[in-house]
């Protein structure tokens, strides 16, 4: 295929692919700016991060080319990984666990984020619903929020009982050797911010319409009971920081750092190297000299509205 320009600005086909598959993570970027200039209308709180944005995008993009060297060598060898993130309402694991996953084969890598528990999933042993969603060989799972529910929101507002929050600290440490000694790899990631951090992004999503369906009447008890969930996190941390499971810490104040700080650091918890591939060589298409294309009614379009 020619690579030839061939549009308005002079670039080749092939630029414009790699510049609209690099734009997909600008345009997040560019949104948060134009949320952030609306709130100082409203607001004096100011975060300044001294990561160059070059550097950002430089060192982000250099890291997802791992992830996928990481994904082929998690489904050659067949390993198992999860990977759990939690932490205060708007600390960043969802803009993380985007970035993780952007360039990743979701076969491969798939993200689990359960809503509240029915009925009848309230009555059955309470890490059941989590564990039909655990990683076969060659997979790759990200929880974004998991069992620890019990230890955070479920103790805090009072969802769950002072008996049962016991009995899940008594047994998730050997829940957890369990999935571990069947061979799965676990990560646990807590996002720590800030009260200011906090209050500063509750607010951007407050006002900015494309982001208030992240904002649930549970996030707004969270500010209210900010000295409880501390208390809460505390001792999750002290109780079930195992050694075949540790939790590690992810500063989240600054979200560019705390996404580079924690891709790269789930890249040291995996083994994993160069996967050799064959070449790939795309075949001659065949043509038939007696097919006959069919023309296609118009009102089967998509108007060409842009």
């Amino acid at each position: 295929m020619a690579t030839g320009p061939d549009d308005a600005d002079g670039k080749s086909w092939v630029e414009a692919e790699l510049q609209d598959s690099l734009d997909e993570e600008l345009e997040l970027e560019l949104d948060d700016d134009r949320v952030a200039r609306e709130l100082r209308t409203i607001t004096n709180l100011r975060h300044t991060s001294t990561l160059e944005r070059r550097t950002y995008f430089v060192e982000l993009f250099r890291l997802q080319a791992e992830l996928v060297k990481l994904q082929d060598w998690v489904q050659h060898s067949g390993y198992k990984l999860v990977v759990i993130f939690e932490g205060r309402d708007a600390a960043g694991k969802g803009g993380v666990i985007k970035r993780i996953t952007q360039r990743l084969n979701p076969r491969i890598a798939r993200v689990v984020a359960l809503p509240a528990p029915t009925e009848r999933e309230k009555t059955q042993w309470y890490f059941q619903r989590y564990v039909p969603h655990l990683p076969a060989g060659g997979e790759i799972v990200l929880f974004d929020r998991s069992w620890y529910n019990r230890a955070g929101v479920e103790r805090v507002m009072g969802f769950a009982s002072p008996e049962q929050v016991e009995q899940f600290f008594n047994d998730v440490p050997e829940f957890e050797r369990m999935l571990v000694r069947s061979g799965i790899r676990l990560v646990k990631y807590w996002f720590s911010i800030t009260d200011q951090e906090q209050q500063l992004r509750f607010l951007m999503r407050i006002h900015d319409p494309m982001k208030q369906w992240k904002l649930s009447p549970m996030d707004l008890q969270s500010r209210v009971r900010w000295e409880q969930y501390t208390k809460a996190k505390e001792e999750m941390l002290e109780r079930t920081n195992i050694t075949e499971a540790p939790w590690w810490i992810v500063e989240g104040n600054d979200k560019k750092r705390a996404r580079l700080n924690c891709i790269h650091h789930l890249l040291t918890q995996v083994p994993y190297g160069e996967i050799p591939h064959e070449p790939i060589v795309l075949p001659d298409r065949v043509f038939n000299p007696h097919y006959e294309r069919k023309i296609l009614p118009d009102e089967l379009y998509v108007p060409q509205v842009y």
